[in-house]
Protein backbone atom coordinates (compact mmCIF):
# COMPACT_ATOMS: atom_id res chain seq x y z
CA UNK A 1 0.00 0.00 0.00
CA UNK A 2 2.60 2.20 1.40
CA UNK A 3 4.43 1.89 -2.55
CA UNK A 4 1.56 2.36 -4.42
CA UNK A 5 0.87 5.35 -3.18
CA UNK A 6 4.57 6.85 -3.46
CA UNK A 7 4.27 5.59 -6.92
CA UNK A 8 1.16 7.78 -7.50
CA UNK A 9 2.84 10.59 -5.73
CA UNK A 10 6.23 10.57 -7.39
CA UNK A 11 3.54 10.08 -10.95
CA UNK A 12 1.81 13.23 -9.59
CA UNK A 13 4.93 15.00 -9.22
CA UNK A 14 5.98 13.67 -12.50
CA UNK A 15 2.92 15.33 -14.39
CA UNK A 16 3.53 18.65 -12.03
CA UNK A 17 7.18 19.18 -13.40
CA UNK A 18 5.48 18.44 -16.87
CA UNK A 19 2.92 21.50 -16.22
CA UNK A 20 6.13 23.82 -15.58
CA UNK A 21 8.20 22.42 -18.21
CA UNK A 22 5.93 23.32 -20.80
CA UNK A 23 5.00 26.96 -18.93
CA UNK A 24 8.52 27.60 -19.37
CA UNK A 25 8.89 26.54 -23.14
CA UNK A 26 6.13 28.66 -23.66
CA UNK A 27 7.22 31.67 -21.42
CA UNK A 28 10.55 32.01 -23.19
CA UNK A 29 9.92 34.27 -26.25
CA UNK A 30 7.26 36.73 -23.70
CA UNK A 31 9.28 36.91 -20.60
CA UNK A 32 12.31 36.82 -18.69
CA UNK A 33 10.85 37.00 -15.14
CA UNK A 34 7.99 34.59 -15.59
CA UNK A 35 10.44 31.92 -17.35
CA UNK A 36 12.60 32.40 -14.32
CA UNK A 37 10.10 31.63 -11.70
CA UNK A 38 8.77 28.91 -13.77
CA UNK A 39 12.24 27.74 -14.10
CA UNK A 40 12.96 27.97 -10.48
CA UNK A 41 9.46 25.93 -9.40
CA UNK A 42 10.34 23.34 -12.16
CA UNK A 43 13.90 22.51 -10.39
CA UNK A 44 11.88 22.67 -7.08
CA UNK A 45 9.54 20.03 -8.31
CA UNK A 46 12.54 17.43 -9.35
CA UNK A 47 14.09 18.00 -5.49
CA UNK A 48 11.00 16.74 -4.14
CA UNK A 49 11.52 13.71 -6.20
CA UNK A 50 15.37 13.54 -5.85
CA UNK A 51 16.71 10.55 -7.21
CA UNK A 52 20.77 10.07 -6.60
CA UNK A 53 21.14 7.04 -8.29
CA UNK A 54 20.27 8.69 -11.48
CA UNK A 55 21.88 11.74 -11.33
CA UNK A 56 24.90 9.89 -10.58
CA UNK A 57 24.63 8.15 -13.41
CA UNK A 58 23.76 11.19 -15.36
CA UNK A 59 26.35 13.23 -14.82
CA UNK A 60 29.43 10.20 -15.33
CA UNK A 61 27.99 10.58 -19.08
CA UNK A 62 29.94 13.00 -21.02
CA UNK A 63 26.49 14.47 -21.89
CA UNK A 64 25.45 15.45 -18.85
CA UNK A 65 28.85 15.80 -16.28
CA UNK A 66 30.35 18.23 -18.63
CA UNK A 67 27.98 21.18 -18.25
CA UNK A 68 28.41 20.27 -14.57
CA UNK A 69 32.15 20.45 -14.57
CA UNK A 70 31.90 23.75 -16.41
CA UNK A 71 29.91 25.18 -13.93
CA UNK A 72 32.42 23.80 -11.21
CA UNK A 73 35.10 25.23 -13.27
CA UNK A 74 33.24 28.43 -12.55
CA UNK A 75 32.71 28.21 -9.28
CA UNK A 76 36.69 27.54 -8.33
CA UNK A 77 36.71 30.53 -10.72
CA UNK A 78 35.75 33.08 -7.93
CA UNK A 79 38.24 32.41 -6.16
CA UNK A 80 40.78 34.01 -8.11
CA UNK A 81 39.12 36.91 -9.33
CA UNK A 82 40.16 40.11 -8.64
CA UNK A 83 36.92 42.07 -8.11
CA UNK A 84 34.07 42.56 -5.78
CA UNK A 85 31.79 39.27 -4.26
CA UNK A 86 29.07 40.85 -5.57
CA UNK A 87 30.92 40.70 -9.49
CA UNK A 88 31.71 36.99 -8.79
CA UNK A 89 29.00 36.29 -7.77
CA UNK A 90 27.19 37.79 -10.68
CA UNK A 91 29.35 36.43 -13.01
CA UNK A 92 28.89 32.29 -11.34
CA UNK A 93 25.30 33.46 -12.22
CA UNK A 94 25.76 33.03 -16.13
CA UNK A 95 27.14 29.38 -15.34
CA UNK A 96 24.33 28.50 -12.74
CA UNK A 97 21.68 27.26 -15.53
CA UNK A 98 24.26 24.55 -17.10
CA UNK A 99 23.10 22.34 -13.61
CA UNK A 100 19.54 21.99 -15.26
CA UNK A 101 20.63 20.41 -18.29
CA UNK A 102 21.37 16.72 -16.56
CA UNK A 103 18.13 17.48 -14.67
CA UNK A 104 16.05 17.41 -17.66
CA UNK A 105 17.95 14.02 -19.14
CA UNK A 106 16.42 12.44 -16.42
CA UNK A 107 13.32 13.89 -15.72
CA UNK A 108 12.32 13.10 -19.82
CA UNK A 109 14.03 9.70 -19.72
CA UNK A 110 10.69 9.07 -17.16
CA UNK A 111 8.22 11.99 -18.89
CA UNK A 112 5.81 11.28 -21.90
CA UNK A 113 5.42 14.77 -22.90
CA UNK A 114 8.73 16.01 -24.13
CA UNK A 115 6.67 17.00 -27.34
CA UNK A 116 4.35 19.07 -25.61
CA UNK A 117 7.26 21.10 -24.66
CA UNK A 118 8.42 21.54 -28.01
CA UNK A 119 4.93 22.75 -29.00
CA UNK A 120 4.69 24.98 -26.43
CA UNK A 121 7.73 26.72 -28.00
CA UNK A 122 6.35 26.75 -31.15
CA UNK A 123 2.96 28.33 -30.51
CA UNK A 124 4.81 30.96 -28.19
CA UNK A 125 6.39 31.73 -31.15
CA UNK A 126 3.37 31.95 -33.05
CA UNK A 127 1.90 34.03 -30.89
CA UNK A 128 4.59 36.20 -31.05
CA UNK A 129 4.34 36.55 -34.34
CA UNK A 130 0.25 37.17 -34.75
CA UNK A 131 0.39 39.59 -32.02
CA UNK A 132 3.15 41.68 -33.12
CA UNK A 133 1.47 41.86 -36.68
CA UNK A 134 -1.84 42.97 -35.21
CA UNK A 135 -0.52 46.02 -33.53
CA UNK A 136 1.34 46.60 -36.56
CA UNK A 137 -1.87 47.47 -38.44
CA UNK A 138 -3.08 49.39 -35.49
CA UNK A 139 -1.17 52.73 -35.92
CA UNK A 140 -1.79 53.64 -32.45
CA UNK A 141 -0.86 50.68 -30.59
CA UNK A 142 1.74 50.51 -32.61
CA UNK A 143 3.76 53.78 -31.41
CA UNK A 144 2.74 52.76 -27.70
CA UNK A 145 4.03 48.70 -27.82
CA UNK A 146 6.51 48.51 -30.71
CA UNK A 147 10.27 48.62 -29.52
CA UNK A 148 13.27 49.27 -31.84
CA UNK A 149 13.11 47.21 -34.83
CA UNK A 150 9.86 46.74 -35.05
CA UNK A 151 9.45 43.88 -32.21
CA UNK A 152 6.82 43.89 -28.90
CA UNK A 153 9.23 42.09 -26.87
CA UNK A 154 12.61 41.49 -26.43
CA UNK A 155 14.85 42.49 -29.18
CA UNK A 156 15.39 41.70 -33.34
CA UNK A 157 18.25 39.40 -32.67
CA UNK A 158 16.45 36.98 -29.81
CA UNK A 159 13.00 36.93 -31.89
CA UNK A 160 15.00 35.70 -35.35
CA UNK A 161 17.27 33.17 -33.37
CA UNK A 162 13.16 32.20 -31.71
CA UNK A 163 12.08 32.21 -35.33
CA UNK A 164 14.89 30.19 -37.00
CA UNK A 165 14.91 27.11 -34.50
CA UNK A 166 10.97 26.83 -35.21
CA UNK A 167 11.43 26.90 -38.81
CA UNK A 168 14.00 24.67 -39.04
CA UNK A 169 12.07 22.38 -36.36
CA UNK A 170 8.63 22.63 -38.38
CA UNK A 171 10.70 21.70 -41.95
CA UNK A 172 11.20 18.29 -39.96
CA UNK A 173 7.27 18.07 -39.56
CA UNK A 174 6.84 19.32 -42.80
CA UNK A 175 9.15 16.61 -44.63
CA UNK A 176 6.67 14.04 -42.54
CA UNK A 177 3.60 15.30 -43.65
CA UNK A 178 4.49 15.36 -47.02
CA UNK A 179 5.87 11.48 -46.64
CA UNK A 180 1.81 10.82 -45.16
CA UNK A 181 0.43 13.17 -47.65
CA UNK A 182 -1.18 15.51 -44.93
CA UNK A 183 -1.63 18.88 -47.59
CA UNK A 184 -3.76 20.35 -45.21
CA UNK A 185 -1.71 20.50 -41.95
CA UNK A 186 1.23 21.53 -44.60
CA UNK A 187 -0.42 24.38 -45.44
CA UNK A 188 -0.22 25.68 -41.86
CA UNK A 189 3.18 24.81 -41.31
CA UNK A 190 4.07 26.86 -44.58
CA UNK A 191 1.98 29.88 -43.83
CA UNK A 192 3.75 29.62 -40.44
CA UNK A 193 7.17 29.61 -41.89
CA UNK A 194 6.24 32.28 -44.52
CA UNK A 195 5.01 34.78 -41.50
CA UNK A 196 8.49 34.18 -39.54
CA UNK A 197 10.36 34.83 -43.05
CA UNK A 198 8.60 37.85 -44.15
CA UNK A 199 9.00 39.48 -40.38
CA UNK A 200 12.91 38.14 -40.08
CA UNK A 201 13.14 39.75 -43.46
CA UNK A 202 11.47 42.60 -43.65
CA UNK A 203 10.55 43.92 -40.07
CA UNK A 204 13.16 42.78 -37.28
CA UNK A 205 16.66 41.08 -38.84
CA UNK A 206 19.06 39.55 -36.64
CA UNK A 207 22.08 39.23 -38.09
CA UNK A 208 23.27 36.02 -36.25
CA UNK A 209 20.25 34.32 -37.32
CA UNK A 210 21.00 35.13 -40.89
CA UNK A 211 24.66 33.13 -40.41
CA UNK A 212 22.62 30.44 -38.78
CA UNK A 213 20.36 29.30 -41.40
CA UNK A 214 22.40 28.33 -43.95
CA UNK A 215 24.48 26.10 -41.20
CA UNK A 216 20.62 24.32 -40.09
CA UNK A 217 19.96 24.28 -43.97
CA UNK A 218 22.73 21.73 -44.48
CA UNK A 219 22.24 19.77 -41.62
CA UNK A 220 18.66 19.51 -42.12
CA UNK A 221 19.69 18.84 -46.00
CA UNK A 222 21.92 15.77 -44.25
CA UNK A 223 20.00 14.65 -42.25
CA UNK A 224 16.67 14.74 -44.10
CA UNK A 225 16.93 15.09 -47.55
CA UNK A 226 18.03 12.94 -50.63
CA UNK A 227 20.44 14.53 -52.80
CA UNK A 228 17.75 15.44 -55.81
CA UNK A 229 15.75 16.97 -53.04
CA UNK A 230 18.34 18.61 -51.56
CA UNK A 231 19.65 20.67 -54.39
CA UNK A 232 16.20 21.97 -55.27
CA UNK A 233 16.24 23.00 -51.81
CA UNK A 234 18.90 24.78 -51.91
CA UNK A 235 18.19 26.27 -55.42
CA UNK A 236 15.07 27.12 -53.63
CA UNK A 237 16.52 28.71 -50.80
CA UNK A 238 19.56 30.69 -53.27
CA UNK A 239 16.17 32.51 -54.90
CA UNK A 240 14.54 32.83 -51.71
CA UNK A 241 17.75 35.05 -50.34
CA UNK A 242 18.01 37.04 -53.71
CA UNK A 243 14.50 38.07 -53.54
CA UNK A 244 14.71 38.73 -50.08
CA UNK A 245 17.99 40.82 -50.85
CA UNK A 246 16.14 43.45 -53.43
CA UNK A 247 12.95 43.22 -51.96
CA UNK A 248 13.46 44.05 -48.33
CA UNK A 249 15.51 47.27 -48.01
CA UNK A 250 15.29 47.08 -44.28
CA UNK A 251 17.47 43.40 -44.67
CA UNK A 252 19.38 44.69 -47.07
CA UNK A 253 20.20 47.91 -45.14
CA UNK A 254 21.20 46.01 -41.52
CA UNK A 255 23.73 43.66 -44.01
CA UNK A 256 25.15 46.50 -45.18
CA UNK A 257 25.92 48.35 -42.24
CA UNK A 258 27.42 45.37 -40.90
CA UNK A 259 30.25 46.15 -43.08
CA UNK A 260 30.08 50.00 -43.06
CA UNK A 261 30.23 50.06 -39.60
CA UNK A 262 33.62 47.59 -39.54
CA UNK A 263 35.29 50.17 -42.74
CA UNK A 264 34.86 53.30 -40.37
CA UNK A 265 36.01 51.10 -37.13
CA UNK A 266 39.74 50.27 -38.52
CA UNK A 267 39.69 53.73 -40.65
CA UNK A 268 38.36 56.09 -37.22
CA UNK A 269 38.27 53.75 -34.77
CA UNK A 270 34.26 55.26 -34.76
CA UNK A 271 32.39 53.36 -32.18
CA UNK A 272 29.65 51.77 -33.65
CA UNK A 273 28.22 48.16 -33.34
CA UNK A 274 30.98 46.70 -35.17
CA UNK A 275 34.23 48.39 -33.90
CA UNK A 276 32.88 47.59 -30.86
CA UNK A 277 32.57 43.90 -30.96
CA UNK A 278 35.81 44.32 -32.84
CA UNK A 279 37.69 46.09 -30.54
CA UNK A 280 35.96 43.53 -27.29
CA UNK A 281 37.39 40.92 -29.71
CA UNK A 282 40.79 42.61 -30.36
CA UNK A 283 40.84 43.09 -25.95
CA UNK A 284 39.84 39.47 -25.19
CA UNK A 285 42.54 37.98 -27.01
CA UNK A 286 44.70 39.87 -25.19
CA UNK A 287 42.98 39.61 -21.78
CA UNK A 288 43.58 35.53 -22.17
CA UNK A 289 46.91 36.26 -23.46
CA UNK A 290 48.01 37.43 -20.07
CA UNK A 291 46.34 34.59 -18.40
CA UNK A 292 45.85 31.32 -20.35
CA UNK A 293 45.30 28.87 -18.34
CA UNK A 294 43.27 29.48 -15.58
CA UNK A 295 41.90 32.96 -16.62
CA UNK A 296 41.18 36.48 -15.07
CA UNK A 297 38.45 34.71 -12.23
CA UNK A 298 34.79 34.37 -12.34
CA UNK A 299 33.14 37.74 -13.11
CA UNK A 300 36.43 39.82 -13.92
CA UNK A 301 35.04 40.60 -17.56
CA UNK A 302 33.34 44.16 -16.90
CA UNK A 303 36.83 45.25 -14.49
CA UNK A 304 39.05 44.13 -17.27
CA UNK A 305 37.41 46.04 -19.66
CA UNK A 306 36.73 48.95 -17.98
CA UNK A 307 40.56 49.14 -17.31
CA UNK A 308 41.57 48.56 -20.60
CA UNK A 309 38.94 51.64 -21.65
CA UNK A 310 40.14 54.43 -19.42
CA UNK A 311 41.75 57.40 -21.56
CA UNK A 312 40.63 56.03 -24.81
CA UNK A 313 38.13 57.19 -26.56
CA UNK A 314 36.18 55.46 -29.38
CA UNK A 315 35.91 51.64 -30.19
CA UNK A 316 38.43 51.52 -27.90
CA UNK A 317 37.28 53.62 -25.23
CA UNK A 318 34.40 50.84 -24.68
CA UNK A 319 33.47 48.69 -21.72
CA UNK A 320 31.16 46.19 -21.61
CA UNK A 321 30.23 42.99 -19.56
CA UNK A 322 30.12 40.64 -22.38
CA UNK A 323 32.45 40.13 -25.01
CA UNK A 324 29.86 39.04 -27.81
CA UNK A 325 31.88 35.87 -28.14
CA UNK A 326 31.05 32.87 -25.69
CA UNK A 327 34.56 31.09 -26.06
CA UNK A 328 36.36 34.62 -24.70
CA UNK A 329 33.69 35.12 -22.07
CA UNK A 330 34.41 31.38 -20.85
CA UNK A 331 38.28 31.46 -21.10
CA UNK A 332 38.74 35.39 -20.33
CA UNK A 333 37.34 34.07 -16.93
CA UNK A 334 38.31 30.26 -16.34
CA UNK A 335 41.31 30.17 -18.82
CA UNK A 336 41.86 28.14 -21.90
CA UNK A 337 41.03 24.91 -19.66
CA UNK A 338 37.34 26.13 -19.05
CA UNK A 339 37.16 27.08 -22.98
CA UNK A 340 38.37 23.30 -23.79
CA UNK A 341 35.40 22.21 -21.04
CA UNK A 342 32.72 24.27 -23.07
CA UNK A 343 33.51 22.73 -26.32
CA UNK A 344 34.02 19.21 -24.94
CA UNK A 345 30.25 19.81 -23.66
CA UNK A 346 29.00 21.09 -27.10
CA UNK A 347 30.91 18.41 -29.02
CA UNK A 348 29.47 15.53 -26.28
CA UNK A 349 25.70 17.48 -27.08
CA UNK A 350 26.33 17.05 -30.50
CA UNK A 351 27.48 13.48 -30.67
CA UNK A 352 24.50 12.67 -28.38
CA UNK A 353 21.73 13.84 -31.11
CA UNK A 354 23.60 11.53 -34.06
CA UNK A 355 20.48 8.89 -33.69
CA UNK A 356 17.06 9.59 -36.08
CA UNK A 357 13.71 11.36 -35.32
CA UNK A 358 12.16 14.90 -34.71
CA UNK A 359 13.48 14.81 -31.05
CA UNK A 360 17.47 14.04 -32.39
CA UNK A 361 16.71 16.53 -35.17
CA UNK A 362 15.09 19.60 -32.58
CA UNK A 363 18.16 18.66 -30.15
CA UNK A 364 21.10 19.29 -32.97
CA UNK A 365 19.59 21.94 -34.46
CA UNK A 366 19.44 23.53 -30.45
CA UNK A 367 23.20 23.42 -30.07
CA UNK A 368 24.57 23.91 -34.07
CA UNK A 369 22.59 27.25 -33.71
CA UNK A 370 24.55 27.98 -30.36
CA UNK A 371 27.58 27.12 -31.58
CA UNK A 372 27.59 29.69 -34.42
CA UNK A 373 25.59 31.84 -33.03
CA UNK A 374 28.48 31.90 -29.50
CA UNK A 375 30.94 33.08 -32.43
CA UNK A 376 28.71 36.42 -32.22
CA UNK A 377 27.29 36.81 -28.45
CA UNK A 378 27.71 34.74 -25.13
CA UNK A 379 24.83 32.68 -26.30
CA UNK A 380 24.91 30.49 -23.42
CA UNK A 381 25.63 33.12 -20.82
CA UNK A 382 22.28 34.85 -21.83
CA UNK A 383 18.89 34.47 -20.11
CA UNK A 384 16.37 33.43 -22.90
CA UNK A 385 19.15 31.86 -25.94
CA UNK A 386 21.11 30.22 -22.51
CA UNK A 387 17.81 28.80 -21.63
CA UNK A 388 16.51 28.31 -24.87
CA UNK A 389 19.92 26.02 -24.90
CA UNK A 390 19.07 24.07 -21.94
CA UNK A 391 15.65 23.22 -22.12
CA UNK A 392 16.10 22.11 -25.79
CA UNK A 393 19.15 20.20 -25.36
CA UNK A 394 18.01 18.47 -21.70
CA UNK A 395 14.79 17.82 -22.94
CA UNK A 396 15.14 16.34 -26.36
CA UNK A 397 18.01 14.57 -24.57
CA UNK A 398 15.99 12.98 -22.20
CA UNK A 399 13.85 11.57 -25.09
CA UNK A 400 16.60 10.66 -27.06
CA UNK A 401 18.56 8.45 -24.11
CA UNK A 402 14.76 6.73 -23.24
CA UNK A 403 14.61 5.48 -27.22
CA UNK A 404 18.25 4.51 -27.02
CA UNK A 405 17.20 2.32 -23.18
CA UNK A 406 13.90 1.21 -24.98
CA UNK A 407 16.14 0.06 -28.14
CA UNK A 408 18.39 -1.96 -26.16
CA UNK A 409 15.33 -3.57 -24.56
CA UNK A 410 14.17 -4.84 -27.62
CA UNK A 411 17.68 -6.04 -28.51
CA UNK A 412 17.75 -8.31 -25.76
CA UNK A 413 17.77 -12.31 -26.47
Amino acid sequence: MTMTIALLDRARLIRIADVFAIALAAALPWSTSAAGILAAFWALTLIAMFDVRALRDTVATAAGGLPVLLVAFGVIGMLWADVSLAERWEGIGSFVKLLAIPLFFIHFQRSERGPYVFAAFALSCLSVLIVTALVMLIPPLAAELVKFDNVIVRNAASQSGEFVLCMFGLFYVAADMIERRQWRWLLGVGLFVAGMLVSMFSLSTGRTALVTMPVLLGLFAARRLTRKVAALVFAAAVVLAVVAWFSAPYLRDRTIQAWTDAEAYFATDARNSSGERLEFYRKSLRFIGEAPLFGHGTGSIHQLFIESSIGKTGAEGSATTNPHNQTFAVAIQIGLIGAAVLWAMWLAHLLLFRAPGLAAWIGLAVVAQNIVGSLFNSHLFDFLQGWIYVVGVGVAGGMVLKQRTADREIARP
